[in-house]
């Protein structure tokens, strides 16, 4: 880290130091949650959880290295010093915001409904190529995971991409006042959180709020082939920056060509320039995932061939359209997340594979009072783009197994029992459903059992 002692955080949260006036000066060398990952000199995050109060762990942590405690109620006989504060969560957000601007280093903000990491692992591919980049590391995308993710930002950091995801209104605001992001990407604006945010319009309204507190002279990165984000002219008196597939945008693509598992070969146009690329990914939206860190990248003056390379570096994380062979047939593991519009573009992505292709669809969570009649529409796009066979788990998945004329299981053991007889060497599987339905468990039974 850079230098950040303990009196600097305690005026950044505006908390009570108790400790020995010589500790004050003390730096801090990590900031940690999990009493697990304590080192010496780490200041230790005490969050009281549904099932564990990190209070009960200050002790050990002091034991272990922590330099200081951040909490909402004075430990008992404490032997180092502790910041006393009314809520931690609260208070770590304006630690990190201090700690933030510390930095005078391009930061990139990104969010939207679908692509927020995909697009976070690409700008990071292309930005890595000239600097030393820190990014946003598995979900930690929320008022805990934005604040963790600046407060571990090196002390030679050159750039970062933080990804920002919301599901209420005020949400972004918040992570925006951290953040201040000097360039602000959105990918797409679709029927995500509508439980809390209404309806697209709503979305949109929650994402944007991204651009309150970004820094001055920011530039705004948005999809223009989105039209709630295509129809935004001005930013902060900045025109924004469009990208998408169709040529109507100043960062587009031509010549693309989905080859599977070889990946997708496009043009990538702008400016006068033609990039030929190959992403190493499935799915036409990996094409507008590279343009937009292409424009990033082209702002921060990257050249020509550390854009090439950089897109052609991409790798994918964790259940996010990752391509398994088990030498029978062919998943397509995508069961990180879901929302319409992101299980559309999967099952576009199914459809450029050869053979018989099969859907394993889930319910999909917080999508308010049309949810039935969105997993409905769901289904019936998936018969039209001609998936040969759907299988559905949930109770909200009925309506969608109704509108593909598919099958529908209560549950993930129904449909293991059956999968034997369902799937057949050569078939291309997708598995995709909200992160709360666990079918990373059919990926694994798959795994297991067509090998």
């Amino acid at each position: 880290m850079k230098p950040f002692t303990l009196q600097e955080i305690a005026a950044a949260c505006g908390g009570q130091y108790v400790g020995s006036e010589e500790m004050k000066s003390a730096r801090v060398t990590s900031v940690e949650r999990d009493s697990r990952q304590i080192k010496d000199g780490s200041l230790f995050l005490a969050i009281k959880g549904g099932r564990v109060d990190g209070h009960d762990f200050i002790e050990k942590c002091y034991e272990q290295g922590a330099v200081c405690a951040l909490c909402e109620k004075a430990p008992a006989n404490a032997e180092k010093p502790y910041i006393l504060v009314p809520s931690t969560l609260d208070a770590v957000k304006d630690i990190a915001k201090a700690y933030r601007e510390k930095f005078d280093i391009p930061i990139v903000g990104v969010s939207g409904s679908v692509g927020k990491t995909s697009t976070k692992e690409m700008l990071y591919a292309v930005l890595s190529q000239k600097f030393r980049t820190h990014k946003t590391q598995g979900n930690l995308n929320n008022e805990l995971g934005v604040p963790l993710t600046l407060l571990a930002m090196p002390e030679d950091a050159e750039a970062a991409v933080i990804e920002m995801g919301i599901s209420g209104f005020g949400e972004m605001e918040r992570l925006s006042r951290m953040v201040q992001p000097t360039i602000c990407v959105l990918t797409i604006i679709g029927c995500c959180h509508l439980e809390n945010l209404g309806d697209r319009d709503g979305v949109c309204r929650a994402k944007t709020e991204m651009f309150l507190h970004a820094r001055e002279n920011a530039a705004y990165i948005l999809n223009g082939d989105d039209d709630k984000l295509g129809a935004i002219h001005d930013v902060n008196g900045t025109e924004p920056i469009f990208f998408g597939l169709s040529e109507k945008n100043r960062y587009h693509a031509e010549n693309i060509a989905n080859n599977g598992e070889g990946g997708v070969s496009c043009t990538l146009c702008f400016d006068g320039t033609q990039l030929d690329v190959v992403i190493p990914a499935i799915g036409s939206y990996m094409v507008s995932n590279a343009l937009a860190a292409v424009a990033a990248g082209r702002l921060l003056g990257l050249t020509d061939e550390e854009l090439k390379n950089g897109v052609q570096a991409y790798k994918t994380v964790g259940s996010r359209a990752n391509v398994i062979n088990t030498g029978r047939l062919r998943v397509i593991d995508d069961c990180y997340n879901a929302n319409p519009t992101s299980v559309s573009a999967s099952i576009d992505s199914l459809q450029n594979f050869g053979g018989r292709t099969v859907a394993i669809l889930g319910d999909m969570k917080e999508l308010g009072k049309d949810e039935l009649s969105l997993h409905f529409d769901t289904g019936r796009y998936a018969k039209d783009k001609g998936v040969n066979l759907v299988l559905a788990v949930g109770p909200l998945a009925t309506e969608l197994a109704r509108g593909a004329d598919g099958m529908w299981f209560e549950s993930i053991e129904a449909l293991e029992q059956e999968l034997p007889d369902l799937l057949q060497d050569g078939d291309t599987v997708l598995v995709k459903a909200s992160h709360s339905m666990q079918f990373e468990k059919i990926t694994a039974f798959i795994k297991e059992n067509f090998t």
